[in-house]
């Protein structure tokens, strides 16, 4: 008809290699994880001079099932700006050590996959990897000892059973129970709403040759891994294991340390009920990255109620979990 419009045809917009480019480096960055700030950084650095046109291997991830590399590993050039980074004591030859350990091969060169550790700075530190508080639930196989007992104690909170003691060199510690992991069933019954009496009796009538047991790993904690100064301090005051204050600019505060919460655990070792001057020992032997389970003072206040100060102090596990 004269004097009628015709439409348009409709044409998709073209998509803007330049945005799609970036959102995908975008999604990559943050799909990347990082033990420490002091790791992401470091990261940050390497793929800084890397895209200067220095050229530097692919980027070292931590993963569960390793492959040595194919060909000697190079050093990450230029680690002068690293040397005396955030108060870290570093060196090329420090970071090339944790990169590629002579004796390990958790480290494999290859790019980062959604979920994967990148740390550069941490390495394939075994502290990292004990104190690892995995999501899920699994299932574990408890016996008793000659007098009939299993080494645990458990706490009602919140409608959950929780580990409140592990007694050293028992069968709960051998199976690799901890303070504060949650008992979701004891031998298919399920624990919601069972007072800690009713729990105690349910292990008490329980086979002594096999308790099956699902457990989830400690879900009132969380772990912060920090780094030591050059004068092998992370920043952290502890007062009967309880922190207190956080330096400031010091990697505990870089972190996210908070005060108002107990460690319960150095490097995977639980530390609950150590006197000061102890978990002071034990971080000072703990190296130079530092792995720390906290918890806060609240729920540790109330997990530990009605539970002996010195029962904890003679009795708690304290040994080093195997890997």
């Amino acid at each position: 008809m004269l004097g009628e419009r015709r439409p348009r045809p409709q044409t998709a917009p073209t998509p803007s290699p330049f945005l799609s480019q970036d959102t995908g480096a975008a999604a990559a960055a943050m799909a990347t994880l990082y033990p420490s700030l002091e790791d992401m950084k470091g990261h940050q650095v390497l793929q800084a001079q890397a895209a200067a046109g220095v050229g530097t291997p692919a980027t070292t991830v931590l993963t569960e099932k390793p492959k040595l590399p194919s060909a000697p590993p190079m050093l990450y050039p230029n680690l002068a700006e690293l040397e005396d980074y955030m108060g870290l004591a570093l060196s090329s030859e420090e970071i090339q050590k944790k990169l590629f350990p002579d004796s390990s091969t958790a480290l494999t060169p290859a790019g980062p996959l959604p979920g994967q550790l990148v740390a550069p700075l941490s390495g394939n530190n075994a502290g990292l990897r004990r104190a690892e508080i995995k999501p899920g639930v699994r299932e574990i196989h408890l016996c008793k000892d000659e007098r009939g007992k299993t080494g645990l104690q458990l706490r009602n909170i919140d409608q959950g059973i929780f580990v409140q003691l592990v007694k050293a060199n028992s069968p709960a510690s051998l199976v690799g129970l901890r303070f504060g992991d949650q008992i979701l069933q004891i031998d298919g019954k399920n624990c919601t709403g069972w007072s800690s009496d009713k729990a105690h009796r349910a292990l008490k009538k329980a086979s002594p040759e096999k308790i099956v047991m699902v457990v989830r790993d400690r879900p009132f904690q969380r772990t912060v891994t920090v780094h030591k100064d050059s004068t092998g301090h992370v920043g952290v005051v502890v007062k009967k294991g309880k922190i207190v204050s956080l330096a400031k600019d010091s990697s505990a505060a870089r972190n996210g340390l908070l005060t108002h919460h107990y460690i319960c655990e150095v490097n995977g070792q639980n530390v609950i009920g150590m006197k000061d001057k102890q978990l002071t020992e034990v971080l000072a032997d703990a190296g130079n990255v530092v792995t720390l389970t906290i918890i806060p003072a609240v729920i540790y206040e109330h997990m530990v109620k009605r539970l002996s100060a010195g029962l904890v102090k003679s009795s708690m596990d304290h040994s080093i979990p195997d890997l």
